[in-house]
């Protein structure tokens, strides 16, 4: 039967080429979203003809992957490689000794690992399929190397499929102007998964910078001379916090509580005081910032983590809104301890003594931060690299001044509570 071959039937849109003017066509996806199918379907619809003998747009093809054997297991032989994909009179004989395949019309696909650019110097193609490229050992000379060999026929074009990673060579590629793009989350691809697969994956990973990028497939960056890095937040995480002797709650109110407004960054963060105050380490638990809420609204939203976590105080900003702010927590619970905080330096200069405390190792983070974590490497040197205001930072900020700096600088917080 023609039908399990005819992949325009049963393909997802985000497996299906863009139409229009391009050169690189990149499959962005989370881990099982279908990108290799996607690979090898597009090399068959470069190499085929109409009829198994006839000649295709395509007669010299790159299958480049991290490493040989990736390239071989995956792109070629895989469950969703190339062979599988292909109906038994088109199907490409696997030439082992040759590391290459080759079509009943004479079509030739070659293999080559990434790790390996040089020996894409010499050969010529008119198309590509380069696989898991954010992987790429040597990334960015295998794939200057690749664009060098892509030199036959009126259009060589190349398929790109890969879960993003903040590398450089993905960065350079997504931001052509020949490049087009479809992206796709694990869940789109559903159907040919596991159910206990997706149902662990996303108990342990969903709400993390990991699972952002691994199952969401979104390219998490860097700022450059960023205070926070993905690398060292990915090593900070926790899945239980321990025993914690304080508890706050931090908020960072918008200016003001319409449709367009910054969030309100609202952080709750907890201590184990123990011993010497150097010794002390915090652990932030919660990100319950709120968007463009009113000023009501994100009030209730801190009492409530207040009140989820036994907080034993609330640190509010007040540089937006001075008394105002108080006032309107007030309004919610009459008797919240509130701390109001001023800022008199800049958002780096009261960030960079927190992000220290980081490099030090002593804050954790339980899972599900991510888009807090988003905002913080987005925070650097010379101010925040992202559009709008760094409201979640600013609560982190505030909550960690709270437990971690002004103890270790001498402050000593009242004996009985602020009403």
């Amino acid at each position: 039967m023609a039908l399990p071959y005819l992949f325009e039937f049963w393909a997802m849109d985000h497996q299906l080429p863009p139409g229009g003017d391009w050169r690189a066509w990149v499959v962005l996806g989370g881990r099982g979203a279908g990108k290799t199918r996607a690979g090898a379907e597009w090399v068959r619809a470069q190499v085929e003809g109409p009829r198994p003998l006839d000649e295709g747009r395509a007669r010299r093809v790159a299958l480049v992957g991290e490493t040989y054997d990736q390239a071989r297991d995956v792109m070629v032989l895989g469950e969703s490689g190339i062979v599988a994909c292909s109906p038994p009179d088109r199907r490409p004989e696997w030439q082992v000794s040759k590391r290459r395949l080759v079509w009943p019309n004479g079509a030739a696909a070659q293999l080559y690992s990434a790790s390996d650019p040089e020996a894409l110097r010499g050969p010529q193609f008119d198309a590509a399929w380069a696989d898991e490229l954010a992987k790429w050992p040597r990334g960015e000379a295998a794939w200057d190397m690749l664009q060098f060999a892509l030199r036959l026929g009126d259009d060589p074009r190349l398929c790109v499929t890969t879960t993003p990673r903040n590398v450089a060579v993905l960065k350079r590629l997504l931001a052509a102007p020949t490049t087009v793009v479809t992206r796709a989350a694990t869940e789109a691809n559903r159907a040919n998964l596991a159910e206990s697969f997706l149902a662990e994956v996303r108990a342990r990973y969903d709400g993390t910078r990991l699972g952002r990028q691994e199952l969401d497939g979104v390219l998490l960056e860097d700022a450059e001379g960023a205070l926070w890095t993905s690398a060292a937040l990915a090593g900070m995480q926790l899945d239980v916090a321990p025993e914690l002797d304080r508890i706050v709650v931090a908020v960072d109110p918008p200016a003001t509580g319409h449709a367009g407004s910054d969030a309100c960054g609202i952080v709750v963060a907890g201590a184990v005081t123990r011993g010497p105050v150097a010794d002390w380490r915090a652990v932030v638990l919660e990100d319950a910032s709120v968007e463009a809420a009113s000023p009501s609204a994100w009030a209730k939203a801190a009492v409530a983590a207040m009140e989820r976590w036994r907080a034993e105080r609330l640190v509010a900003e007040v540089n937006q809104g001075g008394a105002m702010v108080e006032a309107v927590i007030r309004q919610v619970d009459p008797l919240v301890p509130i701390r109001s905080v001023h800022a008199t330096r800049g958002k780096v200069a009261r960030a960079e003594p927190v992000a220290a405390l980081y490099e030090q190792g002593r804050v954790r983070h339980l899972r599900g931060l991510a888009r807090l974590e988003d905002q913080m490497c987005r925070m650097t040197a010379h101010g925040f690299e992202g559009s709008g205001s760094p409201d979640r930072v600013d609560a982190l900020v505030w909550a960690l001044h709270e437990l971690m700096i002004l103890p270790a600088a001498g402050w000593r917080r009242p004996r009985m509570r602020e009403l």
